[in-house]
């Protein structure tokens, strides 16, 4: 999830450095392009007023992603020499989430109107208002701000928290067939986790690679340097891993020799048979689980750690189904959850890459990743710029996810239908299996019938049933059966993402806490984030029957034999997951059956049964440990006590705080 965009340009002053770029120099306005998965989306444009008093930006942000414009406007004055007098920014910051706060500082007092509340204090030592990763223009005006006083290891933002701010290091780039120096900045606190930012030697802002507020990664280049973006992101992979090895330190110790372990006197989940096993023993050795049963005939090998579980419960490592790994701050956010696998369906080829290789090789901290390979067609709402038109290009595109280790193949909405039998050809050609969104134009029949094996999203499953006036679907007519038989004749494997669903259709004055308990320990940057996920109390409630009835319709999945696996789409980092089963058992599921979705069924659909999913000897030495019994209540899976990954021990609240959570 990074976060921000890009500004800068500086003053004409500057031209003499940027004559040598044969970069025309910034005036009085200036553009900064905005992308997502390296796609050219949108842009940002200030216009400077100058006076005695004020240097006021009227700033104008714009993107479309994936046919969904994102826009606000902004005015931020600062005084000539660079003290902060204003701020008022409104408008949406992404598809589900919008701001409305104006700050004005006057006489040493911020009043500070954050959407309807208002209120005024004291402002103390240094700090300057920004509206969170856009516009980018408050960035820029951010980092002239730290660099005019000194340089402070943090600075106070307005309305609230801290940002820290350090300069890393230089990154040589070849821009006109020439070396440009640039310097490169790490900014933390603005969004969650680390941002990276680039400057020329001149101090002008080429670069901020970010995250959106919804989780996504967002790339703002000042206008002259678009085609530096490629390398940007590439270094940006590198870098993110090098600085959260950084920050690991005695948090985790990724890359140890497993140890010998005993797990004994918890009650063990066996989710293969739907049974429990109380005052069990589990022993893990080299990665790998070499036993479990009763303590009565399972000895405890000499010389192995001991863990004591007596009370608790003991589950295999949970499957998140719908990731998007967008920075290394998931990774132990995941691990504090008890996600030890997650299939990423869709990301930068070279971001998660980088990131996959860090997690295996030992530099870093997460889940396992079994990456999706994203493939979209042209059009207005196509995302990245991963594209297949031509059969030529579906060879070539699904080839190369092959053999970069990629373990599926996932289609965008933008595929044309004609291309849709051809790229799953291809892909089932070299052993890969095809998921994702039904392309528009299509069904989900049509789509499984050319070859789809699995559907990302319960809404394409939606689209095929009738409802009922007060839109609550239908779940037990002729038609929903003629579809329900239809996925179970295929075997088609759907993963629904109804918590996804649940952020876009709550209403903004309910209580958040209700979705996500631990909204107080998020990061102060996710807060501000999801507080405004949602949609207005009247439409909330005219959409509550409709969205009520997903969770229901996942029951009829499932009891019509139709392979359901859990995922998020991201959402509340890790957590989200729980929320996911929540929301199954809400709808009729046991909790025994909400727990398969996230372990043994998800390894079944990505063929891993044999070494993964469950508590068995033989495979993977993937373990929680939870101060609570989920069969009795499920909401008891967040309270994750221990986490077991390839035979590691992760302690969550370690990795909360790796995570920048507030504990």
């Amino acid at each position: 999830m990074l976060q921000k965009a890009l500004l800068p340009a500086l003053f004409a002053a500057l031209a003499p450095a940027l004559a040598q770029a044969q970069v025309p120099a910034p005036t009085d306005s200036a553009t900064f392009l905005l992308h997502k998965f390296e796609q050219r989306i949108g842009q940002e444009t200030y216009h400077l007023t100058r006076t005695a008093q004020a240097h006021t930006y009227d700033v104008n942000f714009r993107f479309v992603d994936r046919s969904s414009p994102v826009a606000l406007r902004a005015n931020i004055a600062v005084t000539p020499a660079g003290e902060p007098l204003r701020l008022a920014v409104k408008g949406q910051t992404s598809r589900f989430s919008t701001i409305n706060d104006t700050i004005t500082i006057s006489n040493g007092q911020a009043r500070i109107r954050v959407d309807d509340a208002v209120r005024t204090e004291k402002r103390a030592g240094l700090s300057f208002p920004v509206a969170g990763y856009s516009p980018g223009t408050g960035q820029l005006l951010l980092l002239r701000y730290w660099q005019q006083h000194g340089r402070p290891a943090s600075l106070a933002l307005l309305p609230g928290g801290t940002v820290h701010i350090r300069e890393d290091g230089r990154d040589t780039v070849q821009f006109q067939n020439r070396p440009l120096v640039l310097r490169r900045y790490v900014l933390k606190g603005l969004v969650w986790g680390n941002e990276l930012l680039w400057t020329d030697q001149q101090n002008n802002l080429l670069c901020i690679i970010t995250n959106d507020a919804e989780g996504d990664k967002l790339e703002m280049m000042w206008q002259p340097y678009e085609s530096l973006l490629p390398a940007l992101i590439g270094k940006a992979a590198g870098h993110g891993m090098r600085l959260f090895r950084q920050e690991i330190g005695a948090a985790a110790k990724p890359g140890a020799k497993p140890q010998l372990l005993a797990i004994a006197g918890g009650t063990v989940v066996d989710v293969v048979q739907g049974r429990t096993i109380p005052n069990a023993v589990v022993v893990l050795e080299g990665g790998k689980i070499l036993k479990v049963g009763p303590a009565s005939s399972t000895p405890i090998p000499k010389g192995a750690r001991v863990i004591r579980a007596e009370g608790k419960t003991v589950l295999p490592g949970l499957w998140d189904m719908h990731a998007h790994f967008q920075q290394a701050e998931w990774g132990p956010a995941y691990l504090a959850a008890g996600v030890t696998t997650v299939r990423d369906c869709g990301n930068e080829f070279s971001y998660i890459n980088a990131i996959q290789q860090a997690i295996d090789g030992g530099r870093g901290v997460g889940p396992r990743i079994l990456k999706a390979g994203l493939i979209d067609g042209e059009g207005p709402a196509a995302l990245g710029i991963v594209r297949a038109s031509t059969p030529a290009e579906a060879a070539a595109v699904v080839q190369r996810y092959k053999a970069n280790g990629f373990a599926q193949i996932k289609l965008y909405s933008s595929v044309k239908p004609e291309m849709v039998p051809v790229i799953c050809a291809e892909a089932h050609r070299v052993g890969l299996p095809v998921t994702g969104h039904i392309p528009e134009g299509m069904t989900i029949t049509q789509g499984v019938n050319a070859g789809m094996d699995q559907v990302n999203h319960i809404s394409y499953v939606v689209r095929a049933l009738r409802r009922n006036p007060d839109r609550s679907l239908i779940l037990d007519d002729t038609a929903s059966t003629r579809v329900f038989n239809f996925l179970k004749a295929h075997h088609t494997v759907i993963d629904p993402t109804v918590g996804v669903y649940e952020l876009m259709f709550r209403s903004t004055k309910d209580d958040i806490t209700a979705i996500e308990p631990a909204y107080a320990r998020l990061p102060q940057s996710l807060q501000a984030l999801f507080r405004t996920m949602g949609t207005e109390p009247d439409n909330a409630a005219k959409y509550a029957p409709y969205f009520a009835s997903f969770a229901r319709l996942v029951k009829a999945l499932y009891d019509h034999g139709i392979p359901v696996v859990a995922g998020t789409d991201m959402g509340f980092p890790g957590t989200s997951l729980a929320r996911e089963l929540e929301l199954y058992v809400q709808g009729g599921l046991t909790p025994m059956q909400a727990l398969q979705t996230a372990t043994i069924a998800p390894a079944r659909a990505m063929q891993a049964e044999a070494r993964a999913g469950s508590l068995d000897a033989g495979k993977q030495a993937d373990v929680l440990i939870i101060d609570g019994n989920p069969l009795q209540q499920i909401r008891d899976l967040r309270r994750v006590q221990l986490v077991v990954k390839n035979g590691q021990v992760y302690e969550p609240a370690q990795m909360r705080k790796l995570a920048d959570y507030q504990q």
